[in-house]
C-alpha cells in the first residue's frame, strides 16, 4: 500500500483574493457608512420626546431657513426647501443621532459672493458639486481630520461668522429695494458701510423698529417659558403690524404651496473651471461646520457617539438632494441641534420630524409666510449672530496664553476681512507653529562635567552631553549649536537614554555632531541608544559616524571607563 507524500506547509501557495472577494470586503467595510436598524434602537422608548423635540426645532428653524435663504442672495423658498430636503436626508444618512441640518449663517457668508459673481443660478450647480466632494471625503474616511482644529481657531472662526451674519443684515434694513448684484461689495463690512451711506431714512426707521420688536420678543419669551418660540412669535407680531399699518417694508413675497419637482442641475462646461473652486470652498466649510456641530452635540447629551465619516457622507447626500430641488448647500447647524437636544431629542427621528414640520408649513401656511417682512427676518438673524458670541469663552481664551489669544483674534479678523477657509487654515498653521515652538523648547541638552563616586584625574578632559525630550527639525539647530560650543575636550559622551521622539532631521543633527567633534580630534562615545531609535540611527548614519563601533555603550559606567582610558593614552606622550 503506497502513501502519497505530504506537502510541507511552506509549499502551500496562498491564492490572491479574487475581485469578488475584494469587492465583498470593501462593501463590508463601508457598511458602517449607511443607515442601519441600530439608528432607531431607542425609538420605542423615546418617540414621544423625539416628536416634541422635532416639532419644537421645526418651529425654530422656520424663520432661520427663510432668513438664510434671503441673506444668501437667493429666495426664502430656496432656504425653506433646503431645510426640508437636506434636513431629512442628513437625518437619515448622517453620522449623528441628533444633528439637525439645513442652511446656516456660515454658509451664507460663502454663498453671497458666489451669487454676486456668477448669479443665483450658479448656486444649484455649486451645491451639487460640493455635495459630491463632501460625499467622496466621507467615503475616503477623512472625517477625523477636523480633530486637528484647535479650540481658539474654532472660537475665532465662530466669532468671525457671527460678525459677518450681523453685518449682512444691515443692507436688508436700509432700503426696501434689494441691491443689484455687483452694486455692493462682497465683503460684509464694506457692504454694510456702503448700504448705510445710501440708506432710505424712512425705510430705515421702520426696519429698525421691526427688527427691535423681534429681538425684544426673542429676549423676553424664553424668560416666560423656555419652550416659547420667541423668534416665530416676534415675526408674527411684526407681520400683523405690517398688515395693519401702511409701512414701506418689503415682504418675502409669494411662496409656492408645494416643493418643486426634482430635476438634475444643468452645469455649463465653460463655467465648470470657475465653479469648482467655489464648490471646493463650500465643501470644506460644510465638512468643517457639520463635524464641529456633531462633535459639540455629542458632548451635550448621551445620544451615542457619532461617526465622522458617515456624517460627511450624509451631509454630502443632503446637499446633492437639495440641489435636485433647486436648493442651497446645507450643513449641520449647532443652534438648531442644541434646541433639539434641550427639547428632549434622543434619536434621529427628531430631526426627521423637524423636516416634516417645515414641509407641512409649505403645504398649509405658504400664504401667511409670504407676508413676513424681510426686516423681521433680519431681526432674527441679528439675534442669532449676537447669541453666537460667547463672551465667557472669548474671555477665557484671551486670558489663557498670549499665543492662544493671538490665534483667536487673527482667525476672527481674517474670517471677517477675507475668507472663512483661509481663516481656518491660517489659524491651524499658527497653532501648529506655536505647538512646534513649545515642543522645541521642551528639548533639553545639557553639558555636564564628570562627577563620579570614584573621581579620576582624567575626568577634567571628559564632558557628558545629556539629551532630554524630543529631537526633531524645529530644535535641531539649537541642539547643534549648544553641543558644538563644548570646546575641545578629549572625550565627549552623548547620553541618549532620555531622548524621546526623534525624526530624520534630529538624527541627522546627531550624525553631524559626531562628525564635527571627531574632526576637532574629540573622541565621541554614545551611550543609551533606545531600540526605537536604533534603526533610524543606522539609516541616517549616526552610528557610522563614530570612530569605532566599540564606542557605543548601554551603560554610563562602561562609557566613562572607556573615556578615561582614551584620556590616559592621550596624555602619555606629554608625560613622557
Amino acid at each position: 500500500m503506497s502513501t502519497s507524500p505530504t506537502t510541507p506547509p511552506s509549499a502551500v501557495r496562498t491564492e490572491a483574493p479574487t475581485l469578488g472577494a475584494r469587492l465583498r470586503a470593501s462593501v463590508s467595510r463601508s457598511r458602517t457608512l449607511w443607515p442601519a436598524r441600530e439608528d432607531y434602537r431607542l425609538l420605542p422608548r423615546t418617540w414621544r420626546q423625539d416628536l416634541v423635540a422635532g416639532v419644537t426645532v421645526g418651529i425654530v428653524a422656520l424663520p432661520l431657513a427663510l432668513g438664510f435663504g434671503v441673506s444668501s442672495g437667493l429666495t426664502a423658498e430656496q432656504g425653506l426647501v433646503t431645510a426640508i430636503i437636506a434636513g431629512l436626508l442628513a437625518a437619515v444618512f448622517g453620522g449623528s443621532n441628533v444633528q439637525v441640518s439645513g442652511p446656516t449663517g456660515a454658509m451664507v457668508v460663502v454663498l453671497l459672493p458666489i451669487v454676486a459673481n456668477y448669479g443665483a443660478e450658479a448656486i444649484i450647480a455649486v451645491t451639487l458639486l460640493a455635495g459630491l466632494m463632501v460625499t467622496v471625503t466621507g467615503l475616503l474616511r477623512l472625517g477625523k481630520v477636523v480633530s486637528i482644529i484647535p479650540w481658539p481657531v474654532i472660537e475665532g472662526f465662530t466669532l468671525g461668522i457671527a460678525c459677518i451674519i450681523f453685518l449682512q443684515q444691515i443692507p436688508q434694513i436700509t432700503t426696501a429695494t434689494p441691491a443689484e448684484p455687483g452694486e455692493l461689495s462682497t465683503n460684509a463690512l464694506i457692504a454694510a458701510v456702503q448700504s448705510l451711506a445710501h440708506a432710505d431714512a424712512a425705510h430705515l426707521v421702520w426696519a429698525i423698529s421691526a427688527a427691535l420688536i423681534v429681538a425684544a420678543v426673542m429676549v423676553i419669551a424664553p424668560r416666560i417659558h423656555p419652550s416659547i418660540p420667541g423668534s416665530l412669535i416676534g415675526i408674527a407680531v411684526v407681520a400683523v403690524l405690517a398688515w395693519l399699518l401702511p409701512t414701506p417694508l418689503a415682504t418675502i413675497g409669494t411662496i409656492p404651496a408645494s416643493i418643486p419637482a426634482p430635476s438634475l442641475p444643468v452645469i455649463d462646461p465653460e463655467m465648470l473651471g470657475v465653479l469648482l473652486p467655489a464648490a471646493a470652498t463650500v465643501a470644506a466649510l460644510a465638512a468643517i461646520e457639520s463635524l464641529l456641530s456633531a462633535r459639540v452635540a455629542g458632548s451635550m447629551a448621551d445620544t451615542g457617539a457619532f461617526d465622522p465619516d458617515r456624517e460627511l457622507v450624509g451631509q454630502g447626500i443632503a446637499s446633492i438632494g437639495a440641489s435636485l430641488f433647486g436648493g442651497m448647500p446645507a450643513t449641520g447647524a449647532i443652534a438648531r441641534t442644541s434646541v433639539s437636544i434641550r427639547a428632549g431629542a434622543r434619536t434621529r427621528a427628531a430631526s426627521i420630524m423637524h423636516a416634516l414640520v417645515l414641509l407641512a408649513v409649505v403645504y398649509v401656511a405658504s400664504g401667511p409666510v409670504g407676508m413676513i417682512p424681510l426686516a423681521a427676518l433680519a431681526g432674527v438673524l441679528f439675534m442669532t449672530a449676537i447669541r453666537m458670541v460667547n463672551v465667557r469663552v472669548a474671555r477665557s481664551i484671551m486670558t489663557s496664553t498670549r499665543s492662544d489669544a493671538w490665534i483667536f483674534a487673527v482667525t476672527a479678523l481674517i474670517t471677517v476681512s477675507f475668507d472663512l477657509i483661509w481663516a481656518v487654515l491660517i489659524g491651524v498653521v499658527l497653532a501648529a507653529i506655536v505647538a512646534l515652538r513649545a515642543a522645541s523648547r521642551s528639548t533639553g541638552v545639557g553639558l555636564e562635567r564628570i562627577e563620579a563616586d570614584a573621581p579620576s584625574e582624567y575626568d577634567d578632559a571628559i564632558v557628558a552631553v545629556t539629551f532630554r525630550g524630543p529631537l526633531f527639525f524645529v530644535s535641531s539647530d539649537r541642539v547643534f549649536e549648544t553641543v558644538m560650543a563644548v570646546g575641545r575636550p578629549t572625550v565627549v559622551i552623548l547620553r541618549l537614554a532620555r531622548l524621546e521622539r526623534v525624526d530624520a532631521s534630529g538624527a541627522q543633527v546627531l550624525a553631524e555632531i559626531v562628525r564635527g567633534l571627531e574632526r576637532r580630534g574629540v573622541t565621541v562615545l554614545i551611550k543609551g541608544v533606545q531600540d526605537t531609535h536604533s534603526d533610524l540611527f543606522h539609516r541616517v548614519g549616526v552610528l557610522a559616524a563614530l570612530r569605532h563601533h566599540k564606542h557605543l555603550f548601554m551603560d554610563f559606567e562602561g562609557a566613562l571607563e572607556h573615556a578615561r582610558s582614551h584620556v590616559e593614552r592621550a596624555r602619555r606622550p606629554a608625560q613622557a
